[in-house]
């Protein structure tokens, strides 16, 4: 008998949400980086076992907003949580609950919706600290499983599956057998760029990035793509691109080789950098990048 289900997977940023999902599927869907913020807006990815089709929606971390881009992150959240009828809450293990998580608790109590405490990054801490964890989010709610995970190692995941699979209900799936994620291919491309800047830059300029597909083209059995990155100063720019280029062709030469790996073809990937200056506080270049406001839907 088919079973389906919607289930958010919520957290502050940098908990291992992507990482968790990425697990989850098998298969990498989200943008994964040591830097908070690095999803954007939500991410479908689904998997479909046996009987069972997952429909899982990774969403950028819970922050206080200082960009529109920000403000637009914190509505993915919430329209994420409206559409599921369960959630994954990733909090570390080697920390009590915080009022990101209190809020995140309360606000499933109230809407009686099943909820899994995934208490990830075991690996820095202990079992005593894991326990101690156990006991202070025990306090705040029942939970219909608490499973302590090491995304990074895949420690704990099958357990987290199979949790979640007793969350779903008896129903025809949505997406087909071997649908892996509802993002266009372009999307896809796009995220995987930004990815290696998350990875390669520095504080500030990486978060101030977009990347823009221009052309997708398939020429036989090579992909021809090319990409603009946005950021917002010049200066930034002259970093991105690096001495004699050296910075710009790493990203490409690391983005070009995960795009073969995921699309399976020969890739030919042009990149281009552009300056636009604020583009985070301007609703239609946030718009134009393809970044979706979740209200306008």
């Amino acid at each position: 008998m088919k079973k389906t289900g919607f289930i958010a997977i919520v957290g502050r940023p940098n908990a291992g949400k992507s990482t968790i999902l990425n697990r989850l599927l098998g298969e990498k869907v989200a943008i994964v980086s040591n830097k908070p913020q690095t999803t954007r807006t939500k991410i479908t990815g689904i998997l479909t076992k046996g009987e069972n089709q997952f429909v899982f929606l990774d969403t950028p971390g819970m922050h206080n907003p200082r960009t529109k881009l920000g403000r637009r992150m914190i509505k993915s959240i919430s329209s994420a949580i409206s559409q599921v009828d369960a959630a994954i809450l990733v909090a570390d293990a080697s920390y009590p609950p915080g009022q990101i998580e209190k809020n995140f608790i309360e606000r499933f109590n109230e809407n009686k919706m099943p909820l899994i405490l995934a208490l990830n990054k075991t690996d820095n801490t202990n079992f005593a600290g894991v326990a101690k964890t156990v006991s202070e989010y025990a306090a705040l709610s029942e939970y219909a499983a608490v499973v302590p995970t090491c995304a990074i190692k895949n420690e704990g995941i099958d357990t987290l599956l199979d949790e979640a699979a007793k969350l779903l209900y008896e129903g025809e799936w949505i997406f087909a057998p071997d649908e892996l994620t509802d993002q266009p291919e372009r999307k896809i491309a796009s995220e995987i760029i930004r990815e290696k800047l998350l990875r390669l830059l520095d504080n500030e300029i990486p978060h101030g990035c977009a990347v823009v597909i221009e052309e997708f083209k398939e020429e036989g059995k090579l992909l021809r793509i090319r990409a603009e990155i946005f950021c917002e100063k010049a200066s930034h720019k002259r970093i991105i691109i690096g001495k004699n280029g050296d910075m710009l062709k790493k990203i490409g030469s690391y983005a070009r080789s995960d795009m073969e790996s995921f699309f399976g073809v020969k890739i030919f990937l042009d990149l281009w950098v552009k300056v636009k200056e604020n583009w985070r506080e301007s609703d239609f270049i946030i718009n134009d990048f393809g970044i979706k406001d979740e209200e306008q839907e």
